[in-house]
């Protein structure tokens, strides 16, 4: 019985499978749940032993507290592994009870720089952080988008106050102007107050640090009052569910946004290829880190079989050293605080109601 008890691996998913992001929370969760059933159909063996992998999946309502309560939970029940959470606002806390325990997490999608600044060797990011994120749209709402007055909101979250910080210092820094600091919070669907204030400024880019739940809304309320500025923001609105709920009023080329990571030339081929897979499975379409997920699940098991074993003392450092694994979101290669080496971020507008991408920076 005990050699059966030492074949089962298990790996956790965290992320907000319920509130108003659960659509993000749940395209996370279905990219662990292929990763772990393809690699479960294919056949782990670690250290001599044929394994079977259990994927124990766990909601943290984008809530802070949640995500801790969450994490302990994972550290009490001793898993070899975390992939999440999804969130900064939940990853930060989470992380110091996961480096606590020895436990490795993989967040495929936390951009908040801190997150690995706080000298955790359990750390480790699979995409661009805000300081990325932010600075490169800053630039491009001056340089490109040749915005005059931009505006700022943020949803006072970890993610949101972070990554309009990022943009603001990046907006001074090419020779913009931000006319206008406004905030609001993550569960909010009034915006009028803010966005009149907004208008009467003459705002031409308005940048929101915040989720698709609320940008949604928002643009719609933009419409209504008549603002026709573009609109900006990072990783957190840029996903196919934000199309949905802003419909109508969203003109083409007048929503910017920048997912955290993005492949190209030959590598489009394996995303594209992955994207397809997972429809079949799911029927739906890829949200935005599914993708990140599943690669951050089979680099895990891959340091596992590397290191010959499952015990988080043992693979850490394997995985710590990961060099140029070869993922569906590119090759992925850790620095020494646990962030991804020449991270990518791709911009994106939204035409015809479809996300399209415009380039990968690097």
């Amino acid at each position: 019985m005990a050699f059966a008890q030492n074949a089962v691996v298990t790996i956790a998913h965290v992320g907000p499978t319920s509130g108003a992001i659960a659509h993000l929370g749940k395209d996370n969760e279905n990219g662990a749940k292929l990763a772990v059933e393809e690699l479960n159909a294919a056949g782990v063996t670690i250290g001599g032993k044929k394994v079977t992998l259990k994927l124990m999946t766990e909601d943290d309502a984008a809530d802070p507290k949640q995500g801790t309560a969450v994490a302990q939970k994972l550290a009490d029940a001793k898993v070899s592994g975390v992939v999440g959470h999804l969130n900064s606002g939940t990853t930060i806390p989470a992380s110091s009870i996961y480096s606590d325990a020895g436990i490795p997490q993989v967040s495929p999608s936390a951009t908040n720089p801190k997150y690995t600044r706080q000298g955790f060797k359990t750390a480790f990011r699979l995409v661009a952080d805000d300081a990325q994120l932010g600075g490169t749209l800053g630039r491009y709402a001056v340089k490109e988008l040749k915005g005059k007055a931009i505006a700022v909101i943020d949803d006072r979250t970890a993610y949101g106050q972070g990554v309009a910080q990022e943009f603001s210092k990046a907006v001074e820094a090419a020779g913009g102007t931000v006319v206008a600091k406004e905030f609001t919070t993550d569960k909010a669907t009034d915006f009028s107050a803010i966005l009149t204030t907004i208008k009467g400024k003459k705002a031409d880019v308005v940048f929101f640090g915040g989720m698709d739940a609320v940008a949604g809304p928002m643009l719609r309320q933009m419409k209504s009052l008549g603002i026709n500025a573009k609109f900006m923001g990072g990783d957190g609105i840029c996903s196919t569910e934000l199309v949905k709920l802003g419909g109508d009023a969203i003109a083409d080329n007048q929503v910017y946004c920048a997912e955290a990571g993005g492949v190209e030339g030959q590598q489009k081929v394996g995303m594209d290829a992955f994207k397809a897979k997972f429809k079949a499975k799911f029927g739906t379409e890829v949200q935005v880190y599914a993708p990140y997920v599943y690669d951050g699940v089979n680099l895990m098991v891959a340091a596992m079989v590397k290191a010959g074993s499952s015990d988080p003392a043992k693979y850490l450092p394997v995985l710590a050293a990961t060099k140029d694994y070869k993922g569906v979101t590119g090759n992925i290669s850790f620095d020494n605080k646990g962030d991804i080496l020449n991270g990518a971020l791709t911009l994106k507008t939204v035409k015809g109601g479809k996300l399209s991408d415009i380039a990968v920076i690097r």
